[in-house]
């Protein structure tokens, strides 16, 4: 599997010349991260997850796209009859050649106020585990776990915590575009002390890294 970090929290990953794109959100030049793609996951509907108009455009584009997602982020593609499919915790799906296990209920609570929306995580062959806004913990073991590495949501210490609970063979930081070099400087150190009990290995990779995996 060829793994391609692009900006934020979208990943693109490719196998046997299918392509599925993970979260292709407004800061993600989304309209890029779509270019070619098979099918596209998203964990849940907030815009930097989710560019809706990106994706519409790319589902008119491509007869053959399919779409990925909770009920609400489905809602808003209905128009799009059976290539819209639902996810949830606990689906086993084939997605254009990937074997994908769902998991995940809601994403993590921000504040009281603020209504919680529903998240998917998603296990792609085993693996890389996509968790979106969440600290889900994967009933299956993790080869490559996508770290979120600083939200509304996130405390530093959960994230050092969830990245040992989870215990994957090696981590890689998402969710990084609303810090500046400075905020990039100290959280890639706190990820890197999150991994140094186990010495597994953990970075942050510039937007457009592509590794195999």
């Amino acid at each position: 599997m060829r793994f391609t970090k692009l900006v934020h929290s979208c990943v693109r990953l490719e196998k046997d010349g299918a392509v599925v794109v993970i979260d292709p959100g407004v800061w993600s030049d989304a309209t890029m991260a779509l270019s070619g793609a098979t099918a596209v996951l998203v964990t849940h509907e907030h815009v930097d997850h989710l560019d809706a108009d990106a994706v519409r455009a790319a589902l008119r584009t491509n007869p053959e796209l399919t779409l990925w997602s909770t009920a609400a982020v489905a809602a808003k593609f209905a128009q799009f009859g059976d290539r819209v499919h639902e996810t949830h915790h606990g689906d086993a799906l084939s997605v254009a050649g990937f074997d994908v296990h769902v998991y995940g209920h809601v994403h993590a609570p921000i504040h009281k106020e603020i209504p919680p929306v529903a998240n998917t995580g998603f296990l792609v062959d085993g693996v890389v585990f996509h968790p979106g806004d969440s600290f889900t913990i994967p009933e299956d073991p993790v080869r490559t776990l996508l770290v979120p590495l600083s939200a509304p949501w996130l405390e530093a210490g959960a994230m050092i915590d969830y990245l040992r609970a989870v215990a994957p063979a090696r981590a890689y930081a998402i969710h990084d575009a609303i810090l500046n070099e400075n905020g990039l400087g100290v959280m890639t150190q706190l990820l890197a002390l999150a991994a140094a009990p186990s010495g597994v290995p953990a970075a942050r990779l510039d937007p457009g890294t592509s590794l195999d995996l």
